[in-house]
């Protein structure tokens, strides 16, 4: 060990705690058909764009496959900002996100303000008093706004506090997201909010100050004030639509994420490392020899069903795609590109997955390179041709089985080609999997304890049953589908306490003529009705909006859905029904309320 790196160095895998020069001297890292190396980073010498760097870089790769034609001659580079692949990934759910969060902003502001207007036709005898006593336009202005500002202080530190108790539940649900274990309540969150706080002010109070302060209380127009409480309305409702639109999809797409068939089965699965070192495979045979009586003495132990190796994890292991020289390939394709899985022979069996036709190959003491490929590879290579028995053009081996398609690389990716080649030992520290008769994890003590008494020099490590390593990829659309549900659902809630509010508002303003018009004769349930429907009409023409809305954010959705479309309309038409029930259950009560008045009392 040279050096010790800080806690910030943190590359896009931020498990990796041990950094090793890569052997470019040796004879495998040498080989140009190796294309494995993940990629390379560097930093720009000062001056030079990313551009000028991509220029440069393509001139090089054009040289390399004028020389090396059979390796590199249809290779190109990519070059992109390191930043983009740390976090290019979750850029737009965070953008999303943050998306909503202004939306909740926008109708937590309409209904305060609505309900500011309300309050303020209570005090219109308190103000009309001030004017006559001298007040000025502008001193009572400054006094309501400085009514609102109380309130909107008071609300900002609740709400610091709330992101405060938040933040570490949040973290919880949000460990595979790039940095944000750096994320804090700092300096400058706290100056945004109360930005934020100043904006609110603004748009809360001025409308209700300058309304009525524009003349007398006495000769408010009951129409106007009535009418902007109604626009106030249905600027909630419209927004809520949006943002239950768009929570709505992602929670149809998260169902349809956990639907998927991964083609193997991951529930009571144990998966751990064992530590080893490179340095084991100048005795190779003797490192499949450990693995293989580590697999016998695992099998053996009480509540285990069958024990396995690979190079990966299934369903989150990445990409490994490379070319598959048979000595008889298809007449179509030139080269056979397939992911390449080193597993061992029991891989199959203790993951479920079937054996469609020859037989699976056999593990030796020796590194054998005999493969097992899927129903995809077949289909797409040799959907008229035998290929069982094709042997491999540079090393021995033959293709022994055919297996079902598993969902290998990616869980949310369709299956592809892939070929199993089966060894025991893909690596000196291959990831162990273990089928359990009941929980993975009760046998977890079990486990260290008889590798412990095989092994103990060694370290057993990244214990976890495989649907949970599994789960952790669907971590990003997880988080991003309960927060935009939660901000979906709060909107939804004011907007309902919107509707309320300015029901019980308008009926207390036309009290005296419903009173009146039951004098009249007036049948009651008419008088509801009334109310009723002036609030369907709004949330209506609302809900129109709020559609309209929701289609302009198909773009930012359409990336981050599976399963649906940005346009699905039971998802759409749901949101409407939801938000016109919730709407006529706020409105139901008080408009019953005012239909049942006393005429000689008002």
């Amino acid at each position: 060990v040279v050096g010790v790196m800080p806690p910030s160095f943190a590359q896009v895998d931020q498990v990796v705690g041990v950094w090793m020069p890569s052997f470019v001297n040796m004879p495998w890292p040498e080989q140009r058909t190796n294309g494995w190396f993940p990629g390379v980073v560097g930093r720009l010498a000062p001056g030079v764009t990313l551009e000028q760097a991509r220029a440069d870089l393509t001139a090089v790769q054009q040289q390399l496959a004028n020389e090396y034609p059979q390796t590199d001659a249809d290779l190109i580079i990519n070059a992109v900002p390191h930043k983009d692949t740390i976090v290019g990934v979750i850029r737009g759910s965070l953008w999303l996100l943050f998306g909503a969060v202004s939306l909740l902003l926008l109708i937590a502001c309409a209904n305060i303000a609505a309900l500011l207007l309300a309050r303020a036709t209570q005090r219109e005898r308190d103000v009309a008093i001030r004017f006559s006593l001298g007040a000025s336009r502008a001193r009572v202005i400054v006094q309501l706004m400085t009514e609102a500002s109380l309130l909107v202080v008071a609300g900002t530190i609740a709400g610091l506090a709330l992101a405060y108790g938040a933040l570490a539940l949040v973290g919880r649900l949000a460990l595979s997201l790039p940095r944000f274990n750096e994320v804090s309540l700092d300096a400058r969150v706290v100056a945004f909010s109360v930005a934020a706080a100043l904006v609110v002010t603004l748009l809360c109070g001025l409308v209700p100050a300058f309304r009525h302060t524009r003349a007398s209380a006495g000769r408010a127009h009951v129409s106007a004030r009535q009418s902007a409480n109604w626009t106030l309305v249905g600027v909630q409702v419209a927004l809520s639509v949006a943002l239950l639109a768009g929570a709505g999809l992602l929670l149809r797409s998260f169902d349809a994420m956990t639907r998927i068939e991964p083609g193997f089965d991951a529930e009571r699965v144990l998966t751990f490392r064992l530590s080893g070192s490179f340095s084991e495979t100048r005795d190779y045979p003797g490192v499949i020899q450990r693995i293989n009586r580590t697999l016998e003495e695992l099998r053996a132990l009480p509540g285990v069903e069958n024990a396995a190796t690979s190079f990966a994890l299934p369903g989150v292991g990445g990409r490994f795609e490379a070319e598959v020289p048979l000595e008889a390939p298809t007449a179509a394709e030139s080269r056979l590109i397939a992911e390449s899985r080193t597993v061992s022979p029991s891989y199959f069996a203790t993951l479920g997955i079937p054996l469609v036709a020859g037989e699976i190959c056999r593990q030796t003491d020796r590194v054998t390179l005999d493969a097992v490929v899927n129903r995809a590879f077949v289909e797409r290579y040799f959907p008229q041709r035998q290929v069982l028995g094709l042997r491999f053009a540079n090393r021995p081996g033959t293709i022994t089985g055919i297996v079902g398609d598993a969902r290998e690389a990616d869980a949310l990716s369709p299956p592809v080609p892939v070929v199993y080649f089966c060894n025991n030992a893909p690596t000196p520290f291959p990831r162990f999997f273990v089928r359990t008769t009941g929980e993975p994890l009760s046998v977890a003590a079990a486990v260290r304890a008889r590798l412990n008494e095989l092994e103990p020099l060694r370290s057993v490590y990244d214990f976890a049953p495989l649907d949970q390593q599994i789960g952790d990829v669907y971590a990003t659309n997880r988080i991003r589908m309960w927060l935009l549900t939660v901000f979906a659902t709060t909107s939804l809630a004011l907007t309902c306490l919107g509707i309320y509010g300015t029901v019980s508002y308008v009926a207390s303003l036309r009290r005296r003529e419903v009173g009146l018009r039951i004098a009249l004769g007036a049948v009651s349930s008419a008088i509801a009705t009334q109310f009723l429907v002036k609030v369907l009409r709004v949330v209506s023409i609302a809900c129109a909006a709020g559609l309209g809305l929701a289609y302009l954010s198909q773009r930012v959705l359409a990336g981050m859905l599976y399963g649906v479309a940005p346009s699905d309309p039971v998802t759409l038409v749901t949101v409407v029904v939801l938000v016109a029930t919730m709407a006529s259950a706020a409105a139901f009560f008080p408009a019953i309320r005012a239909s049942r008045v006393e005429p000689m009392v008002v």
